[in-house]
């Protein structure tokens, strides 16, 4: 297994768009263990004792007080001898998928420079493209750790819904919220789930994997002429399992998809709701919309989008069965920071159309690895690894494995005649 990724300098810039916060580190390790030496940028939803949480959103922080813990998650990590690098940006309220924040700006995305980072997780994402965290820590509810992730070319994890402990994290919507990872090599990632999920089990990955073509179809040309690379690759590389076709009822993703955006919707407005018909002014023009929205759905609405997702996640589970679901990550490549400025419909239809893809993990509470992939033209995309419940550890083996065995095959060279 590779080593993980040494921390960075501990030289951090002030970049107001990547860090709320940050320090030299700005919390020390409390304990010894496989994180030590690594360093991690956490999600301005996560409680950190001594500090408020300001969700991305400056009227929000100005009336919160310190916290007077530590989220459990964030706790494990220090334990395990990381130390906290800073409080890193978030979309406001986490309820965006662009990285664009109407008060702090868009955290650079260095590996494609000139383009927007993705998110919401997007100041941990930057952080570590950067170099200045070894970890990011950061939440995935319909695809906030999948998009930075392949937008910046990391791996990155969501775990599997209720795997790790959401206490002390500021919620969006309960039913989807999942504490996800990400880091610029698959070792680091595999490292911090040995702290933060249950241990591997031998007798895993199974020896087939499932393929949709009519969820490829979904991602641009690009991406999807990526995303079959790395199929053919792996079909050519004998220790990975077989690829067969899944019988996924795709026709009913954009059903599946509308039922998951009104419980998601319902929920946060039950969260936030109170403070932000207060609070109008303060949100940016693509939150306040979302929000505006999900102000009107009923409670009737929300349960019969919940018979739809437990009818959605049933039959998602059952095609992921034992195996593996792959998929692109995130349906294009990160969209330019200008065509992002536009906002309305031009951030609106990068957004569904990912979230047909993201939405299939969020609806059956599965966990999904991004591996970085690159197009044809080299810019960062990704593909996701979705697994069965609770096998979030060995996702991640896999993951090492998977880059281990593909990279091996890139670099053995072709039989001469």
């Amino acid at each position: 297994m590779t080593a993980p990724a040494t921390a960075p300098s501990p030289s951090i810039p002030s970049d107001g768009r990547v860090w709320r916060t940050a320090g030299d580190p700005l919390l020390p390790p409390a304990g010894t263990g496989p994180l030590i030496g690594l360093s991690v940028a956490v999600k301005d939803l996560f409680a950190v004792e001594g500090f408020a949480i300001g969700a991305g959103n400056p009227e929000w922080l100005a009336e919160r007080s310190p916290e007077t813990a530590t989220a459990p998650a964030v706790a494990a990590l220090l334990a395990a001898g990381a130390s906290v690098a800073g409080i890193a940006r978030t979309d406001e309220f986490a309820y965006s998928l662009a990285g664009t924040n109407a008060h702090y700006g868009t955290p650079p995305n260095p590996t494609a420079p000139g383009r927007i980072s993705g998110g919401s997780s997007s100041g941990s994402a930057s952080a570590v493209s950067l170099g200045q965290a070894s970890i990011g820590l950061g939440t995935d509810t319909g695809g906030s750790i999948r998009v930075p992730s392949a937008y910046q070319g990391l791996y990155g994890i969501r775990t599997t819904h209720g795997a790790v402990a959401t206490k002390g994290l500021l919620p969006l919507a309960p039913s989807f919220d999942t504490v996800g990872w990400m880091a610029r090599d698959a070792a680091t990632l595999a490292a911090v789930g040995h702290v933060l999920v249950p241990p591997a089990a031998p007798e895993w990955p199974p020896d087939e994997a499932v393929v949709s073509p009519e969820l490829i179809a979904l991602a641009e040309p690009d991406v999807g002429h990526a995303v079959q690379q790395f199929l053919a690759d792996w079909a050519g590389t004998p220790e990975l399992p077989a690829l067969e076709s899944a019988g996924l009822r795709t026709a009913e993703l954009p059903g599946w998809l509308a039922a998951f955006q009104t419980v998601q919707g319902y929920e946060a407005w039950q969260q936030h709701g109170g403070w932000i018909s207060r609070h109008w002014e303060s949100l940016g023009a693509d939150v306040a919309a979302r929000f505006r929205t999900a102000s009107t759905i009923e409670p009737g609405q929300a349960e019969g989008a919940r018979d739809v997702l437990r009818a959605a996640r049933q039959h998602i589970r059952s095609v992921v069965g034992g195996g593996m679901l792959i998929l692109p990550s995130a349906s294009s490549v990160a969209p330019l920071l200008r065509e992002a400025a536009l906002g309305g419909d031009a951030i609106e239809r990068v957004r569904r159309a990912t979230m047909q893809l993201t939405c299939v993990a969020g609806i059956a509470g599965l966990p999904a690895v991004n591996v970085p992939l690159s197009t044809a033209d080299g810019l960062p995309c990704g593909v996701s690894v979705i697994g069965p419940a609770h096998r979030d550890a060995d996702l991640l083996a896999f993951a090492v494995r998977l880059g281990t065995s593909l990279l091996h095959r890139k670099n053995t060279p072709c039989p001469t005649a």
